[in-house]
């Protein structure tokens, strides 16, 4: 099968043909039909997650992963209902099944936790194992291209809101801000309309194309910070909504500088949910923080639950999509487009 894999660290991936993986008797082949391009496939390639545990070479990246399911282990249980040929996705996360975290569906933050590609296998390459309660399968009338990044990118910022929501930050006088509308923040918007209970939902970015789809997919107002200060945005926010405060924001970047502006522009008792990490550090004043009970959310990825839903959505035609299909021999070029922030929307490998 043809794979793009790390071979080095800091170089580009290599385009070879390698062996087509075993299955386990509980896994399942999938023939991968598309894979998004994440930003985290970059941070991987360049060697940031090497801080946080080895992930030895070689590695096929590609975590969004939808294709056709090509052969099922002998185990798998007939009750799982799969099928040759069916439509799925790839749940990520893959759990030992015996922490606490996992005994409550959490397995994607499980301590023992298992990445597709983060490892040995990925979605750059024509099959991938995967353990079969780990697949998800979707309606066949929906294309594979616009399924892979819902996996990721329509995923992360699902989770992120629905903890806003469930911890009281969404409402009909709210005024809800998502940060960056890149990948992730173009399906923000669009949750945060669907699930904020009649907020108001505000984008910010710096680019004005991005802002654009932002408008486009419902968003009520759309502001640049591109060269402006927290006193300027606030006073834009302020024209536009009515007031100068975010009373919760869903950070699709998690640049250090972006975070700054966030919580300078925080509520009292307003809600913060970063699920991006373009940066790796953050520096805010502490007592705005404690003064004003504000209420920080890490969100990371999703569980099955979350992407069960996110699937429901998409099959009711809910979600719309910015999607850029490119080819296999295209992957290196456009993780450089992806390190210079110059993707709108999410690229998608298909095969």
């Amino acid at each position: 099968m043809r794979a793009a894999r790390i071979i080095e660290y800091h170089r580009p991936l290599v385009l070879e043909d390698i062996p087509v993986p075993d299955i386990q008797a509980d896994e399942v082949l999938v023939k991968v039909k598309a894979c998004g391009m994440c930003r985290s496939d970059v941070l991987l390639v360049d060697g940031f997650f090497q801080t946080y545990g080895d992930i030895p070479p070689p590695v096929i990246p590609g975590h969004e992963i939808t294709g056709t399911l090509e052969k099922i282990g002998s185990v798998v249980p007939k009750a799982a209902g799969l099928e040759e040929g069916d439509h799925v996705v790839v749940a990520p996360g893959w759990g030992d099944g015996v922490c606490r975290h996992c005994q409550v569906g959490n397995t994607h933050i499980c301590p023992n936790v298992r990445w597709p590609g983060f490892g040995t296998y990925g979605g750059f390459a024509e099959y991938i194992p995967v353990p079969a309660r780990y697949v998800i399968k979707v309606a066949k009338h929906l294309k594979f291209e616009e399924l892979a990044p819902l996996t990721d990118a329509g995923l992360t910022p699902y989770r992120g809101l629905k903890k806003i929501r469930n911890a009281g930050g969404l409402g009909p006088d709210r005024v809800v801000g998502v940060f960056g509308v890149g990948g992730l923040g173009a399906y923000a918007v669009q949750y945060a309309k669907l699930l904020g209970a009649g907020a108001t939902v505000v984008a910010f970015a710096r680019n004005p194309d991005k802002l654009a789809i932002a408008k486009k997919y419902g968003a009520d107002h759309i502001v640049s910070v591109k060269g402006k200060s927290a006193d300027d945005v606030g006073k834009e926010l302020k024209k536009a909504t009515g007031q100068n405060k975010l009373d919760a924001i869903i950070d699709c970047v998690g640049a250090p500088e972006m975070m700054q502006l966030g919580f300078a522009l925080l509520a009292i008792s307003g809600h913060y949910a970063d699920v991006g990490f373009v940066g790796d550090r953050i520096d805010v004043p502490l007592f705005p923080r404690v003064s004003g009970e504000q209420t920080f959310h890490g969100s990371f990825w999703g569980n099955n639950a979350d992407l069960s839903e996110v699937m429901a959505l998409a099959a009711e035609g809910k979600i719309q999509h910015t999607i850029k299909t490119i080819g296999f021999d295209q992957i290196n070029e456009y993780l450089d487009l992806l390190r210079g922030n110059d993707v709108v929307g999410r690229a998608v490998v298909t095969f």
